[in-house]
């Protein structure tokens, strides 16, 4: 394992949000001038880059970048790529880049995601994964807390988090259409909470039986249909309904769960309850943000697991093989007895009582929209390059390669 890798785009170090719902690899360059760049390490120009008249563009959840699409020699880790693909970001407004110090963002989401043509070359994903056997052709992740424990490996499992790959419960990706993949998804069955089964809307994907889940590390917060997401947190109570989102009461003690997958592969994840009350947006001395939010915009999906869910999980991203579709492998990291216990510790003692489910769930018969839409979050990922304040593991392969 490379405990301090390092990796530069032109010899450069960046920090760059890493982001499973997204395809592009891109930075702000020296002509970035908007606001929302302002005193971020910006790219400059150098002798390896070759620069094209092509426009990039793409549009986020929240925010949009527009720039010019070129190559230029990207080292990660023990990798070099020569003449890899990328954009040079001109503009970028509501990304709050200034505020965060990102400088960019790396996509690591399906080539089909990609607002790159694939005429100007392959995805930094495909590059890095093509030296692999079928085996270790993935990515795994773990999003630590405070900004502390996370890990990033490729082509090997952190081994402080999963011991072996049986550790790890698989399920196909789910397609966009025939053999066409856009994100890392998975069916979600339903919610539980406090052990009671909470019926989900039906899914406004064609073609499936059951709710999409989208797996984005680029997205701070949990995102599902209005619907769902007003009964959910009526079913909890001690919550109110606010001009900027769902609130609860910061002491409000719930355990939540996610089933997700399908036949042997469906399986329960539980989620602490501090990641359903923020107390970094704390109002009024005793409401917390939750950390369940309605959005029913989510692309290609019903609902939209950011890191106030993969924070209490291991998450494998497993390309196609010659036989395998791509998966996407889980391991709960979250004990319920004991995330409620420390709950407790730090908020006290919750005085609301009881839940009332409401399992009364509307039936969607019209559809998402399918317009290409992505998200970022100004509270999430991870350092890329030699900032390494977030990122601890860095597992590329055990010798240099160069292609």
């Amino acid at each position: 394992m490379n405990s301090q890798p390092r990796g530069s785009i032109g010899a450069q170090d960046f920090k760059l949000l890493l982001d499973t719902g997204s395809s592009d690899l891109w930075v702000v360059s020296s002509d970035c001038s908007t606001s929302d760049c302002r005193g971020v390490p910006k790219y400059q120009q150098t002798p390896t880059l070759n620069s094209t008249s092509a426009d990039f563009h793409l549009d986020y959840l929240l925010g949009a970048v527009s720039g010019l699409i070129g190559t230029e020699t990207i080292s990660l880790g023990s990798f070099e790529i020569e003449s890899q693909v990328f954009a040079m970001a001109n503009e970028t407004e509501g990304l709050a880049l200034s505020s965060t110090g990102n400088s960019g963002i790396l996509g690591l989401s399906f080539p089909f995601e990609a607002s790159i043509p694939d005429t100007s070359g392959a995805t930094l994903l495909e590059n890095l994964l093509s030296p692999f056997n079928d085996s270790d052709r993935y990515f795994a992740v773990k999003l630590g807390r405070d900004g502390a424990n996370s890990s990033f490996t490729i082509g090997e499992l952190d081994p402080t988090v999963a011991d072996s790959p049986s550790d790890i419960t698989y399920t196909a990706v789910t397609p966009f259409a025939h053999n066409i993949y856009d994100y890392w998804k998975m069916p979600l069955q339903y919610l539980t909470i406090n052990s009671t089964t909470f019926p989900l809307s039906s899914s406004g994907v064609p073609g499936t039986s059951s709710p999409i889940a989208v797996f984005d590390t680029g997205t701070t917060l949990i995102l599902g249909p209005s619907d769902d997401v007003d009964r959910f947190w009526q079913s909890v109570g001690a919550s109110r309904k606010t001009d900027d989102g769902w609130q609860i009461r910061c002491d409000r003690g719930i355990s939540i769960g996610f089933v997700l997958g399908e036949g042997a592969s469906q399986k329960e994840y539980v989620i602490d309850p501090a990641d359903l009350s923020w107390m970094q947006g704390m109002r009024d001395g005793e409401w917390c943000f939750g950390g369940v939010q309605a959005n029913d915009g989510v692309s290609s999906g019903d609902w939209l697991l950011g890191d106030t869910f993969l924070r209490n999980v291991y998450i494998v991203h497993h390309a196609a093989t010659s036989d395998k579709p791509p998966m996407v492998g889980l391991l709960g990291l979250t004990d319920p007895q004991g995330s409620m216990h420390n709950f407790r510790l730090t908020r006290g003692n919750d005085p609301t009582g009881s839940v009332s489910v409401l399992t009364t769930a509307t039936r969607r018969g019209s559809s998402l929209s399918a317009a290409a839409t992505y998200s970022i979050s100004g509270a999430s990922g991870f350092v890329f390059g030699a900032l390494l304040t977030v990122l601890l593991h860095l597992c590329l392969t055990r010798r240099s390669q160069k292609f």
